[in-house]
């Protein structure tokens, strides 16, 4: 995602506009971007807005790791597949289980 994309995203942002889809594509592009610091604030932000977001809480486990915040890497990818397997995203359980063997085997 280029600077404009994200220029409008946070424009977005500061008219109010704020949700947890919004603040997952904002994590999303300052990830892309290696700015692992300020997309873990828009991640956590995500699961905070909606709790029960799965994807934000495996984009949000992602960032974490990348950031070598194993526990709380772990933690995230826990409680997201907790969510994913109560609403039936059998996909993204699959994935963050993938991701959180990964972790607990450092």
């Amino acid at each position: 995602m280029d600077d404009k994309a994200i220029t409008g995203l946070e424009t977005l942002l500061a008219k109010g506009q704020d949700n947890a889809l919004l603040r997952l594509s904002l994590g999303n592009a300052y990830l892309q971007k290696q700015q692992v610091e300020i997309a873990l604030q828009h991640y956590a932000q995500a699961v905070k807005l909606d709790p029960h977001y799965s994807a934000a809480w495996k984009s949000y486990g992602k960032a974490l790791a990348e950031n070598q915040q194993i526990t709380e890497a772990i933690q995230a990818y826990t409680t997201g597949i907790n969510i994913a397997e109560q609403k039936g995203d059998r996909q993204a359980m699959k994935e963050m289980q993938v991701f959180l063997k990964r972790l607990q085997k450092l």
